[in-house]
């Protein structure tokens, strides 16, 4: 064994001039476990309830099967015929049995502003009708009001009303998720923090077992007035509550002043955004999630197929951009974002399982390949078999799966 050529001292000095540095990789924090759903729904509170979900599923199984055989559809969704009829029916199955994985019962923009005394009574329904049908979703969760001086009140009586009636009627209240709308500064989300901890509190809960979402929807809350990345602010005075960034293509895209038929989640400004988003956001245990079409498919043969070919493009477009989590506001809309998405996985499975097997085998494949694309490769698999674009048996290179 040969002797150690390092200076004496050397590496005492450098541990110590990297401590900081030590403690902050330390600190990094991974995705949240749960499986990431692929359609975030949101309901307005006012027509919110127990069978809402059902309802969802029903209405988005009617827009399919309307459509399923119209000869233009997998050209509308961007998808070669062959490749339509194999996951046709894997979204026809998806839609009935896991219609809603994400649902947000929404009151702030849906809901717009109503009585004291109305929004008490929704609330309290909310809560009520989410305890009886919890399980029918991944997670679930509502949005509030913003913690801006107009709004503040509002949000956190209607957050405490809502988990109120949620405990007093059988609900679990753990993991609840609740998305705080236009947010502008890190102390909004401090005060959030502060009324999930006396929230906790009160039902005996946990520390953090109230978790938050972040809506982005104010160019602010991106970038600040001296150029630094505010949305890393954001994340950091969550202090580990946050599991996600909502994009907000239409408010963001007001207030740069983007005109009404430019604004979509695939704008340059929008995605700009999102790219900030995604850097903020990587390695600190937080999903950034795209916006919502506001093109809804309603209405005769063409005006459908038109609003799907949007979608399609703005859902593909962040599927590409590594975003894979997306808004719908309503259930006709469904059909097309698992489409598309099943449709992806399932397109590139084949190329990720020759690419892996490359790897593995040390074997030739024209890419240079490292561990970071082994894991990139097993988590793409990995999403096609939780959404079910894939089988078991066809990834093989999956031996267990939460």
């Amino acid at each position: 064994m040969t002797s150690d050529p390092t200076p004496d001292g050397l590496l005492a000095e450098l541990d110590d001039l990297l401590g900081a540095a030590d403690a902050a990789v330390t600190a990094r924090r991974p995705l949240p476990t749960r499986r990431q759903p692929i359609s975030t729904c949101y309901v307005s509170a006012d027509t919110y309830r127990a069978g809402t979900v059902a309802d969802w599923g029903a209405a988005a199984r009617a827009a399919l099967a309307a459509f399923a055989a119209h000869p233009d559809l997998p050209e509308a969704l961007g998808l070669a015929p062959d490749l339509f009829a194999a996951v046709l029916p894997r979204v026809v199955a998806k839609l009935a049995a896991d219609p809603v994985e994400d649902l947000r019962i929404d009151f702030e923009d849906g809901y717009g502003t109503r009585s004291d005394v109305e929004e008490d009574a929704a609330a309290a329904a909310a809560g009520a009708a989410l305890a009886a049908t919890r399980r029918q979703t991944t997670t679930s969760g509502i949005r509030v009001k913003s913690m801006e001086a107009p709004t503040r009140g509002r949000a956190v009586r209607t957050l405490a009303g809502f988990l109120a009636a949620l405990v007093a009627t059988g609900g679990d209240p753990r993991d609840l998720v609740v998305t705080l709308p236009k947010v502008s500064h890190p102390d909004q989300v401090r005060a959030l923090g502060r009324l999930f901890a006396r929230l906790e509190e009160t039902y005996g809960l946990r520390a953090g077992a109230l978790r938050c979402e972040l809506q982005v929807e104010l160019p602010e809350a991106v970038l600040g007035a001296d150029g630094t990345a505010t949305v890393v602010a954001l994340i950091a005075a969550a202090d580990g509550r946050c599991d996600g960034l909502h994009y907000g293509t239409y408010d963001y895209s007001a207030a740069l002043g983007i005109d009404p038929d430019e604004q979509r989640a695939d704008h340059p400004a929008a995605e700009h955004a999102k790219a900030v988003l995604q850097v903020a956001a990587a390695g600190r245990g937080v999903r950034v999630v795209d916006g919502s079409s506001n093109v809804l498919p309603v209405g005769d043969v063409e005006s459908v197929l038109a609003a799907w070919r949007i979608q399609a493009r703005v859902v593909r477009r962040a599927l590409c951009w590594g975003i894979a989590q997306g808004w719908d506001l309503h259930p006709a809309q469904l059909p097309c974002r698992y489409l598309v998405t099943l449709g992806h996985l399932r397109a590139g499975a084949p190329a990720a399982r020759a690419r892996l097997a490359a790897y593995r085998g040390r074997a030739g494949s024209g890419f240079l390949d490292e561990p970071a694309t082994e894991r990139a490769l097993l988590t793409f698999l990995e999403r096609a078999l939780a959404c079910g674009a894939l089988d078991r048996d066809e990834v093989p290179e999956l031996t267990s799966l939460d």
